[in-house]
């Protein structure tokens, strides 16, 4: 439920405003507005009223909203008022430069909105990472899964992305990098400096359920932290801060170093050591049956470590701006990868269960932003595509009439809406399709 909320008021506050962006130079340039709606009315609408000449309203399928404006060929094909002259408050009456203005600015507003974002989280909240140089005086990294399929191994030292020095630990995943062209990451392992090479399709790894905690995280300490109940820890009364030291005569000084020697080892008892208050105390339990010895592990780095950077609003309005665009220029490095044949076309998708996901299980309103202002830059990138019924395929013909002098074909027009409007239906249904395949999956 609240996965599903949070994209509703998500997605509602970005259509509404996207609409306006249309509404309001349609208006400014006395253009007659029919309909406004958020989310589509087929056959009924939940609320609607009647101010003036336009019509509000929300419809019941949440699958987008609209402007209808009149003298406008859209996607619902009114062809009847099209076969009347034209009149001055029509759409097709005004001059190109301002219909080019009106379909533009759903797409304008957008991105202003993702901008204002971003920029405010940036000046609200600033930065607070990991920095990379913490990790790796800590022992680098420990691997999971996704990540010894490229090559890295625990206790890697990654020192460069491309060639490139980086500050925060979570830039390794930073699509921008994984998306680039021949990528890797410069490790230093056992002394000595090594390349590990990123495949062009690695981000596709990110898609999925819990991908990110599969890849790679800082080593973690033997220090206990929380212990589990029901556990060995809880019946041998380990208290937090003891830090274990050796496991069956084996010394240990990081968590996986353990996990090693304890997991699917099937052991009948267990021995180890932990040093308490200056203090080490030995213990040989009975171990038959159990998974883990049952506590979770403090991280080898304090508060202090993580790195918090506040900034100005000058600062913020700059590297606000930038972070916004970014995600667009990810969007574009991500297309020319699917077309390219490196990223599977169905693993890039995710339609409205795979973003929902995104927001998490718990309303986090930081979370919600940043999410908010994402989905905001990805929907201007996407309504710019120059397909036929969105507002890119419109732009499109109006820039033909505005280089020729003339409007193109009606016919043309219609056809290539009517091919448009069959590609996004199809899309639309293979997105439903891919997600609900995921979600049963449990990808």
């Amino acid at each position: 439920m609240i996965l599903a909320l949070q994209l509703l008021l998500s997605l509602s506050i970005l259509i509404v405003l996207h609409e306006l962006g249309h509404f309001i130079p349609a208006k400014l340039f006395k253009t007659r507005v029919e309909k406004f709606y958020l989310f589509f009315d087929p056959w009924f609408s939940l609320i609607k009223k009647k101010i003036g000449e336009t019509t509000y309203g929300i419809g019941w399928l949440p699958l987008g909203g609209y402007v209808k404006i009149s003298g406008m060929v859209d996607e619902s094909m009114d062809k009847e008022q099209m076969k009347t002259p034209p009149q001055p408050w029509e759409f097709r009456s005004k001059p190109a430069w301002q219909r080019l203005i009106v379909m533009l600015g759903g797409i304008i507003v957008n991105v202003i909105v993702g901008i204002i974002i971003y920029i405010s989280i940036v000046y609200l909240l600033g930065d607070t990472y990991i920095p990379k140089d913490v990790v790796n005086r800590n022992g680098g990294v420990q691997v999971f899964e996704i990540g010894e399929k490229i090559g890295l191994k625990t206790g890697d030292q990654i020192i460069k992305i491309n060639g490139n020095d980086f500050t925060d630990f979570q830039d390794i995943t930073k699509p921008d990098y994984l998306l680039s062209p021949n990528s890797y990451y410069t490790v230093l392992r056992d002394g000595k400096e090594m390349k590990v090479a990123i495949p062009g399709n690695f981000i596709e790894n990110f898609n999925k359920k819990d991908a990110i905690s599969n890849f790679v995280a800082p080593r973690a300490s033997t220090v206990v932290g929380q212990i589990q109940k029901g556990t060995l820890a809880e019946r041998v009364e380990l208290r937090e801060g003891d830090r274990f030291i050796e496991v069956q005569n084996t010394p240990v000084k990081y968590q996986d170093e353990l996990i090693k020697l304890v997991k699917g080892q099937s052991l009948d008892s267990i021995s180890f050591k932990v040093e308490r208050n200056g203090e080490v105390l030995s213990f040989k339990e009975s171990f038959a049956g159990q998974a883990s010895i049952g506590f979770f592990a403090k991280p080898l780095y304090d508060k202090k470590d993580l790195q918090s950077i506040t900034y100005g609003l000058g600062e913020s309005i700059a590297l606000g701006t930038k972070r916004a665009f970014e995600v667009i220029f990810v969007q574009i490095k991500a297309l020319k990868k699917i077309f390219s044949g490196e990223l599977s076309f169905k693993n890039s998708l995710s339609g409205p269960v795979g973003i929902a996901k995104a927001y998490g299980g718990e309303w986090d309103w930081e979370r919600f932003w940043r999410m908010t202002g994402t989905l905001s830059m990805v929907l201007a990138f996407m309504n710019l595509l120059p397909i036929p019924g969105l507002d890119g395929g419109y732009v499109v013909f109006l820039l033909y009439e505005m280089a020729s002098g003339r409007e193109p074909n009606e016919k043309v027009f219609e056809t290539a809406l009517k091919i448009g409007m069959a590609i996004l239906l199809v899309l639309m249904v293979f997105v439903f399709y891919n997600d609900i395949a995921k979600l049963i999956t449990g990808n």
